[in-house]
C-alpha cells in the first residue's frame, strides 16, 4: 500500500463477503508483527496479575484459554486493533466510522480428554456455533451492498491447516432470518453446509457477526494462536469487560482515540 492510497476491498473480496458473510485476507501481517503479537500473548499466558492490568482470562481447561480486553496490555495488541490496513475495511462493511467493541485472543490445542478417533468421525468438529447479531436488526442493505453493524477481524498468528482448529462458519447465514438453532441443527446434519477456514500465519478473517461461526476442535498436535478485534458504530457500547480506561485513552495519539474510546458517539454518517 502506498502512502495516501485508499484501503478497500477488491470487487471480488466484496462479492465474497456479501455472498458468504466472510472473506479471508491473506498476508496482512508481516513476520515482525506476528512475532510481537505472539510474544505479548504468551507473556500474558504466564502473567499471574492480569486483573490488575484490566485483562480477563477464561477457558474450559489448560488446553484452551481466552483472553479479553487486550489493548492496554501491550502496544502490539493495540496496533492490531487500530491496524491501518484493517480498520478501513471494517468501516467499509459496517458502513461508516467505527469504535473498538472488544478485543480477544485464544491460545488452544487439542483437548487431551477427547479421543482422537472421536474427532475423526466427523469432517468438522465445531465446539459452539454462535453469532452476535442477526439479519434484520443488525444488518442493512445500502447501495446494493450488505452491511453489518458488528464486524470482526480474526488474525491467524499460526498456520492453520485442516486439522489445526480453523474457524468454522455456516456460509450465507449472515443474510438469513431462520431460527438460530434450526440453522445450526441443519448444518450439523449435513457438513457440506459448513466451511472450515484454512490460513497461513498473518492472514486475517474479516466477517460479519451475523454469520454463524465457531471455534473448531483441534486434531493435530499444533497449538493455535488467534487475535480478534470487534467493531461497531461509535454509538454502540463496548462488550462488558472491554471498557478501556480513560487514563489509557489520554495517552493515545489523537487519530486513534475515537476508535478506541467510541468518543464520536452519535456523530455517525453512512459512508458506503
Amino acid at each position: 500500500m502506498k502512502n495516501g492510497e485508499t484501503v478497500c476491498l477488491t470487487p471480488a473480496q466484496r462479492l465474497h463477503f456479501d455472498i458468504y458473510g466472510f472473506v479471508l485476507l491473506e498476508n496482512v501481517l508481516n513476520d515482525d508483527e506476528i512475532q510481537r503479537m505472539k510474544d505479548a500473548l504468551y507473556r500474558m499466558k504466564t502473567d499471574e496479575d492480569l486483573g490488575a492490568k484490566r485483562v480477563y482470562a477464561r477457558g474450559p481447561g489448560e488446553h484452551h484459554v481466552l483472553f479479553g480486553n487486550l489493548v492496554e496490555y501491550d502496544p502490539a495488541l493495540l496496533g492490531y486493533a487500530a491496524h491501518p490496513q484493517l480498520v478501513p475495511l471494517v468501516e467499509e462493511v459496517v458502513g461508516g466510522a467505527v469504535r473498538l467493541e472488544e478485543t480477544e485472543a485464544i491460545i488452544n490445542k487439542r483437548n487431551p480428554e477427547t479421543p482422537l478417533d472421536e474427532l475423526h468421525k466427523r469432517r468438522y468438529n465445531p465446539t459452539g456455533f454462535h453469532r452476535g447479531t442477526q439479519h434484520g436488526w443488525g444488518t442493512y442493505i445500502e447501495q446494493n451492498k450488505f452491511h453489518c453493524i458488528f464486524v470482526k477481524t480474526l488474525a491467524y498468528l499460526t498456520d492453520v491447516g485442516p486439522d489445526d482448529g480453523g474457524t468454522c462458519v455456516i456460509p450465507g447465514s449472515h443474510r438469513l432470518t431462520w431460527d438460530h438453532s434450526e440453522m445450526i441443527e441443519a448444518a450439523l446434519s449435513d457438513d457440506k453446509l459448513i466451511y472450515q477456514v484454512e490460513a497461513s500465519a498473518g492472514s486475517v478473517l474479516l466477517f460479519a457477526e451475523a454469520l454463524i461461526h465457531s471455534t473448531t476442535a483441534i486434531r493435530s498436535d499444533k497449538e493455535r494462536v488467534i487475535l480478534i478485534s470487534g467493531y461497531t458504530p461509535p454509538m454502540v457500547r463496548e462488550w462488558p469487560g472491554n471498557e478501556v480506561s480513560p487514563e489509557f485513552v489520554e495517552t493515545l495519539p489523537e487519530d486513534i482515540r475515537p476508535l478506541i474510546s467510541g468518543s464520536d458517539s452519535w456523530h455517525w454518517k453512512r459512508r458506503y
